[in-house]
């Protein structure tokens, strides 16, 4: 248990009462389900940024990044050079069109009814198809952050591990359920901010206490000289180009997340986005630099090797701020955990309620029944990504590669294709989808020589083939497709 905990409880209690606030200020504007899953289209680049920032760089990056860090050292520089990279391609070639392609068809609200509009699928495949994958992958990615969470409050709080996943579980259903998408962009503003802040001024403290960069460093060699060689690996063997592939392709993962895809379709105006690219890299290279050398800090820092790297941030924070700031800083690991496991009930809730319940069930269902309907689906996915979590031993980084590696692979390839090549075909959509999906499933659970490469790779690779061949085999697209693509496109 953290010490001074008295003062980290009021800090995390005004933290979670301004959230709730927020959140009731949503539920009175959210009218109908566009509100509801995307804000109605209403964000400007700065906010819209932001939300896409911090709904990404969930508990991982103060938990899971920082502790792969303080593992592996400046291996650990790949990973993020990747998701870097990632980002600025995504907002580059993906946010414009996909903001006006979706707007274009029939104004598809989720990345499932996106993919029905697009190749104009009467029989509702890729709908279904789609949101299967977003609820299975989602699952785990929702699992991670409660995992998260529930290392927060059990180091924090000193709660049992059990406990700490239902308090955090709550406290991210509470006001994901009343305000929908507008609260979790409005949200997204302050944790984006706030996780900014910590992440660079954490590593900072920490690095001054013990004398500065030089002396952190020379702390890492006088500990594993490896550390500080990216090419190296911790017990000294080199690098493979497997393994570097597999860090780098992180990157690879930002095309397919529907969490992320969602703040281009929400973004007010095409005219918005180029300053919502700028705003974005900027945040999320500082973000993953300033996790990096939390891990780094932690090294040279702690005399005594950690039992659970992945606590380097809270461990630090206790050492060196006073209880009242702590809470604050800490609250910033709430807000990575809040900001993105708010983000992913949303679109597994609007999957459920807008690809299953008003797809297969009630097509003619009103906007507030859809709403509610979202609203309990929030809850019943929470519920079961909570029992997921409940391993203590879960570590926050693996669980999010797994989910990372799902939708990237099973929606990356389809996606950026949809936007760039007209040819394409309902079936070439369904294959991509179902092979890269698949892939991951299969791939990650293989071991030994290439079956080492990250998942991700393989998965993007073999989804964008099968996009291809399906498509040739089932050309031409439907007139109607085509005429739908060149009319989206025209307003380019």
């Amino acid at each position: 248990m953290i010490d001074g905990n008295i003062g980290v409880s009021i800090t995390f209690g005004l933290y979670l009462i301004l959230m709730l606030a927020i959140g009731y200020i949503a539920y009175q504007r959210t009218s109908n389900l566009s509100d509801y899953i995307i804000g109605g289209r209403s964000l400007g680049p700065v906010p819209s940024a932001l939300s896409a920032g911090a709904s990404d760089m969930s508990g991982w990056l103060l938990l899971g990044l920082p502790g792969y860090a303080y593992a592996a050292g400046y291996e650990a520089v790949w990973i993020a050079v990747g998701l870097l990279v990632g980002t600025y391609l995504n907002w580059l070639f993906v946010a414009q069109r996909l903001r006006t392609y979706s707007l274009s068809a029939s104004d598809s609200l989720t990345m499932p009814s996106y993919f029905e509009n697009r190749f104009h699928d009467t029989q509702r495949i890729l709908r279904v198809v789609s949101a299967f994958f977003i609820l299975l992958f989602f699952l785990f990615y929702t699992s991670s952050g409660l995992v998260a969470g529930g290392k927060l409050f059990e180091t924090v709080f000193g709660l049992d591990y059990t406990w700490a996943v239902i308090i955090g579980t709550i406290a991210v259903v509470s006001y994901t359920f009343f305000g929908g998408f507008l609260a979790v962009a409005w949200t997204d503003v302050i944790q984006g901010l706030l996780m900014f802040a910590a992440l660079l001024l954490v590593p900072i403290i920490a690095m001054n206490a013990e004398g500065g960069w030089g002396a952190t460093t020379e702390a890492m060699a006088a500990k594993n000289p490896e550390l500080l060689d990216a090419f190296t690996s911790t017990d000294g063997t080199a690098m493979t180009t497997i393994g570097i592939l597999s860090l780098l392709g992180w990157g690879l993962g930002y095309f397919g997340q529907p969490h992320i895809l969602a703040r281009f379709k929400a973004i007010r105006s095409e005219d918005d986005i180029p300053t919502a690219r700028r705003v974005a890299v900027t945040w999320s290279g500082f973000g993953l630099l300033g996790a990096l050398l939390v891990g780094f800090a932690a090294i040279g820092y702690f005399d005594t090797p950690l039992e659970d790297g992945e606590k380097a941030f809270m461990l630090l924070v206790d050492a060196l701020f006073h209880p009242v700031i702590s809470g604050i800083l800490l609250a910033a690991i709430l807000a990575a955990i809040m900001s993105t496991a708010d983000s992913q009930l949303l679109v597994s809730s609007s999957a459920l309620a807008e690809d299953f319940y008003k797809a297969l069930f009630k097509t003619d269902a009103p906007q507030k029944e859809l709403v509610m309907v979202g609203r309990l689906a929030v809850v019943g996915i929470a519920v079961v990504a909570a029992a997921l979590a409940m391993d203590p031993d879960s570590q926050v980084l693996e669980l999010v590669s797994y989910a990372w590696a799902g939708f990237g692979a099973a929606f990356g390839p389809a996606l950026i294709l949809s936007l760039y090549w007209k040819d394409m075909t309902k079936a070439g959509a369904v294959a991509g989808i179902v092979v890269g999906g698949t892939t991951v499933v299969i791939w990650g659970n293989l071991s030994g020589g290439i079956l080492d490469l990250y998942e991700i790779i393989p998965g993007f690779l073999l989804a964008t083939i099968a996009i291809v061949v399906a498509s040739k085999l089932s050309g031409p697209p439907k007139p109607e497709t085509l005429e739908g693509f060149e009319k989206a496109m025209g307003k380019k």
